[in-house]
């Protein structure tokens, strides 16, 4: 008879009594063991994560996620390590058929779908979506450790770390303006962020996450800036830059219609990356504002035949769906105006 997987959810947690009861009840039915490390609660939270039968032990903080997180899965003792923040949900749709193809993956760690909702409030009707994978469940007793203090990571010995992409959908909220505001996270992570960037040796990673605290905070200059710091980095290291940079780069630059030079740009990322379609689709909305509407609902056309199913790239819902369909038809409205002229 074929042994089911068994599953231990690792979590830091400081004062999420607003979401913790959510999270945890969403996991209960995978989750054969929950390890909670509290850096500091004063509210309602453990008491929460003790109604979940969750293991809660304590952990003075130390500005370092990864140390934070390996204290966690050191006292994990099933097979499986799944990690999950509190601002976080499982969306499991058929538990049972997740555990069957849990048991028949031979990859040390999987990639789950994240979607990222943002918006100004928590009760607003009108979510943006963004939809990437990350090494989210990994098993447990391979020596696989986190490392980074922010914007943490797995890492192991380079034979251990064997991948594999799995569908437990994951739904995170953490990025609406009003919850960072409110937890003032963006403040935490740009003094967490600029002690790494302060080391000579630093990741080009760190003006890469820096530039997304800027843009999320609207300061698109400074984020503008830092993500052309990251880039130049990764080239000056020999590397290809990845390109959820140059996702950041050209939102950055359709956000505040800074437009010049755009196009030529982004014509030569598209060679690096020629099947990312949100690429495709902020090519399609620099041709729309210099009112080439032919090309631009090319690129539209382009969006909709590539879809929006690509597990390696940063996705935002409805590039390759809802969002090229409705620029492909005003394109199409403006081309039978001109015709009929």
């Amino acid at each position: 008879m074929e042994t089911e997987p068994t599953i231990t959810l690792c979590m830091i947690v400081k004062n999420e009594e607003a979401f913790l009861e959510k999270c945890l009840s969403s996991v209960q039915n995978l989750a054969d063991e929950m390890i909670i490390m509290d850096t500091g609660s004063t509210d309602d939270s453990m008491n929460i994560a003790r109604k979940y039968h969750a293991k809660v032990y304590d952990y003075e903080w130390d500005d370092h996620f990864a140390n934070a997180r390996n204290e966690g899965i050191a006292k994990a003792a099933k097979d499986w390590i799944l990690w999950i923040d509190a601002d976080e949900c499982l969306d499991i749709q058929d538990l049972q058929a997740f555990k069957k193809a849990l048991s028949h993956i031979e990859a040390n760690i999987l990639s789950l779908p994240i979607t990222n909702f943002t918006s100004d409030r928590t009760d607003s009707e009108d979510y943006t979506s963004y939809i990437h994978y990350q090494p989210r469940l990994f098993r447990n007793h391979q020596g696989i450790q986190f490392i980074n203090r922010i914007h943490e990571t797995l890492d192991a010995e380079p034979e251990k770390m064997t991948t594999d992409i799995l569908d437990l959908p994951i739904l995170h909220y953490g990025y609406i303006h009003e919850i960072t505001e409110k937890k003032n996270k963006s403040a935490r992570n740009k003094r967490i962020l600029e002690l790494e960037a302060a080391k000579e040796t630093h990741s080009p990673w760190v003006e890469y996450h820096l530039a997304s605290e800027y843009y999320r905070d609207k300061a698109y200059n400074q984020a503008f800036e830092y993500v052309n710091q990251s880039i130049l980095k990764f080239l000056l290291e020999g590397q290809k830059p990845p390109s959820i940079l140059y996702k950041l780069k050209y939102d950055i630059l359709v956000q505040t219609n800074s437009l010049d030079q755009a196009l030529s740009g982004i014509e030569k990322v598209l060679l690096l990356y020629p099947d990312y379609v949100d690429l495709h689709f902020y090519k399609g909305l620099i041709l729309f504002q210099e009112a080439d509407y032919q090309a631009a609902k090319t690129c539209f056309e382009k969006c909709l035949e590539l879809g929006e199913n690509h597990p390696n790239y940063l996705i935002l819902k409805g590039v390759g769906s809802f969002r090229a369909e409705h620029y492909k038809r005003i394109c199409t409205e403006k081309l039978n105006t001109s015709d009929e002229k």
